[in-house]
């Protein structure tokens, strides 16, 4: 089956993936995305948040969004006390 894969680590990219019928998303992903961890990854198919275990359809649109930016830090504000 034919699936819309928009992977938006790294520098990015869309592109039609075969992959075969009854593949979870987990297995997808697993299959696609280099170093794949749950939690990584915000995952949408066809713009909804979905569960590992959901079976993946012909002419899905997947979307794999980093949680964290690699080299990115926590930001903190500070606080700053009137004199």
């Amino acid at each position: 089956m034919k699936i819309l894969f928009l992977n938006n680590s790294g520098g990015g990219f869309a592109d039609y993936v075969e992959t075969a019928q009854g593949t979870n998303i987990e297995t997808f992903l697993t299959q696609q995305v280099h170093d794949y961890k749950p939690g990584d990854l915000l995952i949408r198919v066809n713009r909804q948040p979905v569960a590992r275990d959901y079976v993946l359809q012909d002419g899905d649109r997947v979307s794999a969004t980093p949680m964290k930016i690699e080299g990115a830090r926590r930001f903190t504000r500070i606080r700053r006390h009137a004199a």
